[in-house]
């Protein structure tokens, strides 16, 4: 996986509008000069590299992380609403100008606002009695989905055409994002969600045979559940806060883990968070180089590649017996 990594940062340093030879990519780096070549490369593309292996680790850890709380293989980050509300926090700071009034960084930050809320109303609701109701927070996280896309498209039928086209192409994600404080915070937060999750393999691998036996065997499900579920949720909240939505990415690619490295959670944590992040840093260099020069939003390459994808491996594999 390291060896994949380091193939798709070398693809994706050369390939743009402007290619720049494999080979020459290292004396630039060593040398520093105010070249053409130099400056896109530090200010432009290494910048979307860091953030595309921020976000698709991330959405990727996350999605193994819920398919494992969840024992279920359509589980994805975007299933349980969070997505929807960041995208309507977004959707709602466009419509009132607030980006053009306080600053651009109002996007992410009503985008995490409503992530957050959308966390804090669905955990809510799925508890009765002090206990987490697991199918019931599906539920209600699929509902919330729905709702905020509804939300969305009434904003898009009552906003002026400008409005409406920034909502389109920010759900649609993008990595084009150069602010240094919001990619760190990216990079930063998924690192220390897979730290995290590291902690709780144990409870992971046992919550593969079911709730109840993993009590049987001396697991605290609950605390597990709930800590696991908040950090799944704050790493996805703050990757469309800053991203956009960009799907298929959390489904897919702990699917293609576990056929490559099996289900055992102590090596499949680390493998879907550097397979998340490979995929995504080659879907957007392919989304800025199949129309040059303009740029496809990378939503539509996940979506594409990563449905075709699926498509193929459901064909192949058995996900209920691979997650349980």
């Amino acid at each position: 996986m390291l060896l994949l990594l380091m193939v798709s940062i070398i693809f994706s340093l050369s390939f743009g509008e402007i290619k720049i030879s494999m080979k020459d990519i290292p004396h630039l780096f060593r040398e520093g000069n105010e070249s053409i070549e130099y400056t896109i490369i530090r200010k432009l593309r290494v910048p979307r590299l860091i953030l595309g292996l921020a976000v698709g680790g991330a959405l990727s850890l996350a999605g193994v992380i819920l398919q494992g709380i969840y024992r279920n293989p359509l589980v994805e980050p975007y299933t349980m609403g969070i997505s929807g509300g960041a995208a309507l926090g977004v959707a709602i700071a466009i419509v009132l100008r607030l980006n053009q009034v306080f600053g651009s960084f109002m996007l992410p930050v009503l985008g995490f606002i409503g992530a957050l809320l959308t966390v804090i109303l669905v955990y809510s609701l799925s508890i009765r009695r002090g206990k987490i109701r697991i199918q019931t927070m599906l539920l209600i996280g699929v509902m919330i989905s729905f709702i905020a896309s509804s939300i969305m498209m009434l904003l898009q039928a009552i906003t002026d055409s400008s409005s409406m086209h920034g909502i389109i192409f920010w759900t649609m994600g993008s990595l084009d994002e150069t602010n240094k404080g919001l990619i760190n915070l990216c990079i930063g937060s998924s690192i220390a969600g897979l730290t995290l999750t590291y902690i709780f393999v144990k409870p992971l691998n046992a919550l593969r045979l079911g709730e109840e036996k993993a009590k049987h065997l001396g697991i605290n499900t609950e605390t597990a559940i709930r800590v696991l579920f908040l950090i799944s949720s704050l790493l996805t909240g703050i990757c469309v806060s800053v991203a956009g939505v960009i799907g298929f990415v959390g489904l897919i690619i702990p699917h293609l883990m576990r056929v490559v490295v099996g289900s055992d959670f102590r090596i499949l944590l680390i493998s879907s968070f550097l397979g998340g992040g490979i995929f995504l840093i080659l879907c957007d260099t392919i989304a800025r180089i199949i129309i040059q020069p303009n740029e496809l939003p990378i939503g539509v390459i996940t979506g594409i590649i990563g449905g075709t994808i699926f498509v193929i491996v459901l064909s192949r594999i058995n996900f209920k017996s691979q997650i349980g």
